[in-house]
């Protein structure tokens, strides 16, 4: 099953996991619409023609979609009671950090689950990078590249709001490969006049634009950061165009890296299960497959890395 917000990839992971399973003589089934389906037994068999195709397709084929019901324990229960009905004997969730808290509960059930990290956010514990986020940061710096043109022709200063929620990482990693003069991160205390002074100085040194990636988890109490950016950036004298690249970066046909990566995590969760392993998120690390409890996981959410947080500033000037 995939649940959450799609990310590239997921359909990659999803045709690993039926072919690998096939490859060791087992029956598998697709569950629609991520925990939702669990609760409506939408279970439906797969094979290999199920997933012919599949690995060069955005989203996912078996579709997400909100479940409040799931969250409680009567709703735990149910889905408990239609996988074994179904005869199914264990579980591949592929989502972000919601869907593995799904996982761990029917974990805790008894129920043999194991996760496989897909968030454009590349916000979960556990891995160095979940997959969707390479080709979501793709989709941004063709997006930087173009706006940055006309900010050229111009002589104008740009906000680029980019997803990422509470986590900076699609912010931090597209303002340095997009040679952003300004990345904000979410927690960042905007400070307008210091702002309006890097415009200035960056103009001044004759920068022909002012590119600034802001995260959509940065904000102040009432408003979104990027409208104190925007105040900042007038304040200094120059013209400032707003774009909000929303969930155009969810979609699209995956990249190689998370087309690899979801071939990789959800040929392992197959072999996790295989083995009777359970309560584990595979994950990537130094270019290795690893695997981590879905405790371990939720409770130490990731970090950006601060060699990369320290370039920022120099590699704007």
């Amino acid at each position: 099953m995939t649940s959450g917000g799609d990310a590239p990839g997921m359909n990659a992971a999803v045709r690993a996991v039926v072919r690998c399973a096939l490859d060791k003589g087992l029956d598998i089934f697709g569950i629609r619409a991520g925990f939702q389906g669990l609760l409506d037994s939408k279970f439906e068999p797969m094979n290999s023609r199920s997933v012919g195709g599949i690995i060069r397709t955005g989203g996912t084929i078996l579709q997400s979609a909100r479940c409040d019901e799931f969250r409680s324990s009567v709703g735990q229960m149910k889905s408990l009671e239609n996988l074994k009905a179904a005869g199914i004997e264990g579980l591949v969730v592929i989502g972000g950090d919601g869907s593995l808290r799904g996982a761990l509960a029917l974990h805790k059930l008894g129920f043999p689950t194991v996760g496989v990290p897909a968030s454009i956010d590349n916000d979960i514990g556990g891995t160095e990078l979940s997959i969707g986020t390479d080709t979501a940061l793709n989709t941004i710096i063709d997006a930087l590249d173009k706006i940055k043109d006309t900010a050229t022709a111009h002589r104008r200063a740009f906000i680029v709001e980019v997803m990422g929620r509470r986590h900076g990482y699609l912010a931090l990693a597209s303002g340095i490969a997009g040679g952003a003069e300004l990345i904000v991160l979410p927690r960042t205390r905007i400070d307008k006049q210091d702002t309006a002074r890097l415009a200035r100085e960056a103009f001044e040194r004759g920068k022909p634009h002012f590119i600034v990636v802001i995260a959509e988890g940065a904000s102040t109490e009432r408003r979104t950061g990027r409208d104190d950016v925007h105040e900042a950036i007038l304040l200094a004298g120059f013209e400032v165009r707003m774009t909000v690249l929303g969930h155009v970066q969810r979609g699209g046909s995956p990249s190689v890296t998370d087309r690899i990566l979801g071939t990789r995590l959800g040929a392992e969760a197959v072999e996790l299960l295989a083995a009777g392993q359970s309560g584990v998120m595979v994950g990537i690390q130094g270019g290795k497959i690893i695997s981590s409890p879905f405790e371990t996981v939720l409770s130490t959410p990731p970090i950006l890395n601060e060699g990369l947080v320290a370039l920022a500033e120099p590699l704007a000037r």
